[in-house]
């Protein structure tokens, strides 16, 4: 793209979009990128919210800009977040909106700031938006206390042709990709404001870059994916047993929820000996599907024993463990054989417990903001090696519920031999947005690693997924469900899962610099912030 040329003599300076159309740009972005997202997934408005918010903030002073980017922020998470104030009260979701809002405000600040350098070199706008964008997530997804990773872009694309990116890049390629799109869009769209703005209409090279935005849409289509076949075929059950009520008090139920699990275990263990059903080689039952402490209630364990010796396979089981310490608990997978009942060596820890919600960091400060930290009376204590369950007929990937949406969380599954990614999930106390945004998580997950995978919840959704991302066999909301399905396992290792966190770190890396050139041009320019 040649560089623009100065504006003719007398001709209007260049400038920011007005105030009054830049504020209603900055929320339709937002509104754009939760369209984007799963319950609605109509993931081509993603690149346009990225292009609202750059074209919002562009030649704006840093505070104008992070403001703007500020309502992007609250316009998009405050309804993607909403089924967090389900049953907890709005103080949580408020906080929670709130603050992830604000890393949107750091990237309505960043694009302010790289303004001079996109005006200066044309053609880096799309990558500068893009780097931009990683470097947002990147952030985001670390911090504070492990960072919250919902609503990365890259988690919008499950049905879109970009989501092949993921087995080249990851999550963070995708989201590279959506930006790119999107910063394509808004160069074409500023070339039409400058345009208008200087009486020179040019509409070739707006047409030009708008091209280029549905071309980057549409390169994921050229990235071949693993398919269903090929592997060692098992067979593999989904148990979503339900629960009376939903809610937080989903753990005052727990012996009818574990009640729920075993009974329609033992009722697919009927239709298999009537021939009506084949017989699975393992059952996956979700995240506290026991919330009592099978290793230490005889009665929980007899009962998920009675479940494995009916099914005549192993259970990977969800279970709430106490311990080790005094006011200490776990959150488990562990695998329950038929026969022999628990094996101790094929348990897994959740390795990233969610603060405020599976422990409290900081409580008694917490406690001056909300009393309901209380509701958290012990705290999970995480885990530290990766979910690897060998449970015979297959190696299991096992991650439970938030941590998929965590890259290496889920990757060191893989390297350290996962043929088979299980998401272990309770829903209970969300509803059936969030589960479908996690569901779309599991399905990148499954084209970035070249695995099958499944998502087994509660009350919902629960499914299998093929290692190009199609979704089979999903279930309803708050129903109880067994789903049946062969699968087959995968050993290799896409580029991906070999390169690991490389191309994030290559990406905001080249978002570091963008801001250092900015500076610098800036500083010869002597521009203000």
């Amino acid at each position: 793209m040649r560089a623009e040329p100065a504006p003719p003599s007398g001709a209007a300076p260049r400038r920011p979009l007005p105030l009054r159309v830049a504020v209603p740009a900055a929320v339709a972005a937002g509104l754009a990128l939760l369209l984007a997202f799963p319950p609605y997934g109509v993931w081509p408005l993603a690149p346009v919210g990225v292009a609202l918010l750059a074209v919002a903030a562009h030649r704006r002073r840093l505070r104008a800009g992070a403001g703007l980017g500020f309502l992007t922020g609250v316009a998009f998470f405050a309804p993607l977040l909403a089924w967090t104030n389900l049953h907890t009260g709005y103080l949580p979701w408020v906080l929670l909106s709130l603050l992830q809002a604000g890393y949107l405000a750091l990237l309505g600040a960043a694009t302010a700031w790289v303004s001079p350098l996109a005006d200066r070199l044309p053609w880096s706008w799309a990558p500068l938006t893009a780097v931009l964008w990683v470097g947002q997530e990147a952030l985001r997804d670390r911090t504070p206390f492990g960072g919250f990773p919902w609503g990365r872009l890259a988690f919008s694309q499950g049905d879109a042709p970009l989501l092949r990116l993921a087995a080249i890049g990851g999550a963070p390629l995708v989201t590279f990709a959506v930006a790119l799109a999107g910063g394509l869009l808004v160069a074409a769209g500023w070339r039409r404001w400058d345009a208008a703005v200087w009486r020179t209409p040019r509409w070739r090279p707006v047409a030009g870059l708008a091209l280029g935005a549905v071309l980057v849409c549409a390169v994921g289509l050229l990235v071949p994916v693993g398919r269903a076949g090929g592997g060692t075929a098992v067979t593999v059950a989904i148990v979503q047993g339900n629960v009376p009520r939903l809610g937080l008090d989903f753990n005052a139920q727990r012996q009818a929820v574990l009640n729920n699990h075993v009974d329609a275990t033992i009722e697919l263990a009927a239709r298999v000996a009537a021939g009506e059903r084949a017989r699975p080689d393992l059952v996956v039952w979700p995240e506290n599907s026991s919330d009592i402490d099978p290793l230490r209630n005889p009665t929980a364990g007899a009962r998920i024993s009675q479940a494995a010796d009916a099914i005549g396979a192993p259970i990977l089981v969800g279970a709430v463990l106490l311990g080790p310490g005094a006011g200490q608990v776990r959150n488990a997978g562990i695998l329950w054989r038929p026969g022999t009942g628990p094996d101790l060596d094929q348990l897994y820890t959740k390795r990233h417990p969610v603060p405020f919600a599976e422990y409290v960091p900081l409580r008694d400060l917490a406690r001056m903001v909300s009393k309901q930290v209380d509701r958290v009376r012990a705290d999970f204590v995480p885990g530290s090696t990766p979910g690897v369950v060998r449970t015979g007929p297959a190696v299991l990937g096992d991650v439970i519920c938030f941590e998929v949406a965590y890259d290496e969380v889920v990757r060191d599954t893989v390297t350290g031999g996962a043929q088979l990614l299980v998401v272990q999930t309770n829903n209970a106390t969300f509803d059936v947005a969030e589960a479908r945004q996690q569901l779309a998580m599991v399905r990148l997950r499954a084209v970035e690693h070249g695995r099958p995978a499944l998502m087994a919840s509660t009350v919902g959704v629960s499914g299998f997924v093929a290692p190009d991302g199609r979704v089979s066999d999903a279930t309803g909301f708050n129903t109880r469900e067994v789903v049946l399905r062969q699968v087959h396992l995968a050993d290799g290792r896409t580029l991906a899962t070999r390169l690991g966190y490389w191309p994030e770190v290559a990406l905001a890396a080249l978002a570091l610099a963008a801001l250092a050139g900015a500076a610098v041009l800036r500083r010869r320019r002597g521009q203000p912030g």
